[in-house]
């Protein structure tokens, strides 16, 4: 059985004292998580060493939101996974819908990125997603199944089952709009079928598969009941310690 995990991305959001303030407030809650299920958090950048340091020993795990794909050199600005590696991250995001919109991400740098986070042990989490307009115009499968492809290019089968997927409609990203349990279901089911084609169905089976966009205590439930639905990637939801609490609960 594939174990739940509830991750929280708290994008551009918190300086370090109230990133502190809402990981011991975790911390806390922490006591009465479910062993079956795994929680993560991802602090921005400025945040990333103090609130890892701050939950080493709650079972919280934390995580990076973006790296580069190199281990050095002159990219002002960029953080990369050797100096994730090195403060003890074993988590990051990739390929958000957001990096992909606002910081022109292509399907080929995302690729990049997942073989250097494979490469120092570090778990990649895979955004996918279709815009609204995919959507409507009925080309989300064919959209998601090319990410996928893109994504995983010349990566090993060995290495597969290290990678978590985020299915993350862009039209329900902030929006306050969700999918409904069954329309993420649907895509998650896709996504799986889509490892089975390129690898195998047993390495499908084994795949975690988030939903990601608009989650909340409100309908984390009802998501996360879903089939093939393994866990959420929370937003704004995970900025309040007890609402994220709360999701974590459902996902039992």
């Amino acid at each position: 059985m594939r174990k739940k995990l509830i991750a929280g991305n708290w994008k551009m959001n918190n300086d370090v004292a109230e990133s502190l303030i809402l990981a011991e407030r975790l911390k806390v809650l922490s006591e009465e998580f479910d062993e079956r299920v795994d929680v993560l958090v991802c602090p921005p950048f400025t945040s990333l060493y103090a609130v890892n340091d701050a939950l080493r020993t709650s079972g919280i795990k934390v995580g990076a939101q973006n790296m580069y794909f190199q281990d050095n050199g002159a990219y002002t600005g960029e953080i990369s996974p050797k100096m994730l590696k090195s403060m003890g991250i074993k988590y990051v995001i990739i390929g958000h819908s957001e990096r992909r919109q606002y910081f022109n991400e292509t399907d080929e740098d995302v690729n990049k990125k997942l073989k250097a986070a494979l490469k120092y042990s570090i778990i990649p989490i895979l955004c996918i997603g279709e815009t609204l307009k995919e959507r409507e115009e009925k080309k989300e499968k064919q959209v998601i199944k090319n990410q996928v492809i893109r994504a995983l290019e010349n990566i090993k089968s060995s290495d597969v089952d290290k990678i978590i997927v985020a299915y993350e409609p862009i039209w329900a990203i902030g929006t306050g709009i969700n999918a409904t349990s069954m329309q993420a279901n649907e895509m998650a089911i896709y996504c799986r079928s889509c490892i089975s084609e390129i690898y195998s169905s047993s390495l499908a089976d084994k795949l975690t598969i988030l939903y990601g966009g608009s989650v909340k205590a409100g309908n984390a439930k009802e998501i996360l009941s879903q089939s093939d639905i393994d866990g959420a990637l929370v937003g704004g939801a995970s900025l309040k310690a007890e609402e994220f609490f709360k999701i974590i609960n459902f996902a039992k």
